[in-house]
C-alpha cells in the first residue's frame, strides 16, 4: 500500500510517499481503509523529532483519520463496511491503518470523511479542556487564541454549544472570516487583544482563555482574566514556552491549567469512547461542524505539513487518501 513516511528528521519537506507492507489485524484492533486523514501540528513536530513521542525511524505519521472498516475482530462494536473516524496516534497517512478498537468511533450518517478526519484530535482535546480542566459554565466568556486553526475553531464551536460567549483572537485580517464562520461572537487581532477583551467585557475580563499558541501572548492572557479566571495551556505553536511569575496568580485568584489530553486518556483509552458519545449528539445535530480548510492529496503531504508549519492554515488541513 502507499503511505507517507518520515525517514529522516529534516522537517516537512523530507516526508515522502512510498510503498510499504499493509498492516494485518491484531487482537483488540480494527483494520480501517483510510479515505481522509487529519494533519496537525504534532505531525510537523514529529517530522523534526521535536514531539514528546519519538518513534523509531522510519515511521508513518498521522494521528487521525476517517474511512471504512475493512476487518474487525468477532464481537467488535464496529463491523466491516462501517463508516468511522479513528485515532490511531500513528499510521493514519496511509491507505490502511490498524487501530485499537477503543479508538474507533462511529460517524454520523451523511458526515463526509473529510469532516470525520477533522474531529478526533481537536474536538476531543477541546472537550477535555473546556469540560474537565476548564470547568466551563453556561454564560461565561471564553477567549480563544489561534482561533482560525483546528484547535481554535473546535474551541469556538464547543464553547458556543456550552452557551458561552466567545472572543476569537487571530493573527491576521485574512483569518477573521474563518473564526467568524466557526461561530465566534467577536473576532479581534492578536495585536491589542488584551485591550479588546477588556472593552468587550466592560473591563471585567474573560473567564477562560484557550491557548494553543503560547509565546509572548501569555502574560497579556493572564492580564485579561476575570477574577477566578482560568488560562488553559494546550500547546505552543508559537515555538516559545512561556514562563509565569506565580505572584500574578494571587492578584485575582486566577489559575493556569495544564491540558494534557494524552496524559488523561493513555491510562484509560476507553475514556475516548465516553468523550465521543458526549459529542455525538452535537455532531448529529450539526452544532459541531469542523471547518475543513485545505485538502491535499496524499502525494502532497509535504505541502500539507508545510502549511501548518508556516502558520498559514485556516480550519483543518486534511489529506485525501482515497476518492
Amino acid at each position: 500500500m502507499r503511505a507517507a513516511r518520515i525517514t529522516s528528521l529534516d522537517g516537512p519537506a523530507s516526508v515522502r510517499v512510498e510503498e510499504v507492507p499493509e498492516p494485518t489485524l491484531e487482537p483488540g484492533h480494527v483494520l480501517v481503509d483510510v479515505h481522509e486523514a487529519g494533519v496537525s501540528f504534532p505531525d510537523v513536530l514529529m517530522s523534526r523529532g521535536l514531539y514528546q513521542m519519538r518513534p523509531e525511524l522510519p515511521f508513518v505519521p498521522g494521528a487521525e483519520c476517517a474511512g471504512v472498516v475493512r476487518e474487525a475482530a468477532p464481537g467488535s462494536a464496529v463491523q466491516p463496511g462501517d463508516r468511522v473516524a479513528a485515532f490511531p496516534v500513528l499510521g493514519a497517512f496511509a491507505e490502511t491503518v490498524v487501530v485499537p478498537e477503543a479508538m474507533v468511533f462511529p460517524l454520523p450518517d451523511g458526515m463526509s470523511f473529510a469532516t470525520g478526519a477533522a474531529l478526533p484530535m481537536n474536538y476531543l482535546t477541546v472537550h477535555f479542556a473546556l469540560t474537565r480542566r476548564g470547568q466551563l459554565e453556561r454564560g461565561e466568556v471564553v477567549l480563544v487564541h489561534g482561533a482560525a486553526g483546528g484547535i481554535g475553531t473546535a474551541a469556538i464551536q464547543l464553547a458556543r454549544a456550552m452557551d458561552a460567549r466567545v472572543i476569537a483572537v487571530v493573527s491576521s485580517e485574512e483569518k477573521v472570516g474563518t473564526a467568524r464562520a466557526a461561530g465566534a461572537h467577536h473576532v479581534v487581532l492578536a495585536d491589542g487583544f488584551l485591550a479588546a477583551a477588556k472593552e468587550l467585557t466592560d473591563g471585567r475580563g474573560v473567564d477562560v482563555v484557550v491557548d494553543p499558541v503560547g509565546g509572548d501572548r501569555f502574560t497579556d492572557s493572564l492580564r485579561c482574566l476575570a477574577p477566578e479566571g482560568r488560562l488553559l495551556v494546550i500547546g505552543f505553536t508559537a515555538g516559545q514556552i512561556p514562563e509565569v511569575k506565580v505572584n500574578r496568580l494571587l492578584l485575582n485568584n486566577i489559575s493556569v491549567v495544564g491540558v494534557g489530553w494524552g496524559a488523561f486518556w493513555m491510562p484509560d483509552p476507553g475514556s475516548l469512547r465516553t468523550q465521543w458519545q458526549a459529542l455525538l449528539p452535537l455532531l448529529e445535530a450539526g452544532v459541531l461542524d469542523p471547518p475543513v480548510g485545505t485538502r491535499h492529496r496524499l502525494d502532497d503531504v509535504a505541502a500539507a505539513l508545510g502549511e501548518i508549519d508556516d502558520r498559514r492554515a485556516q480550519g483543518k488541513v486534511t489529506l485525501t487518501v482515497r476518492d
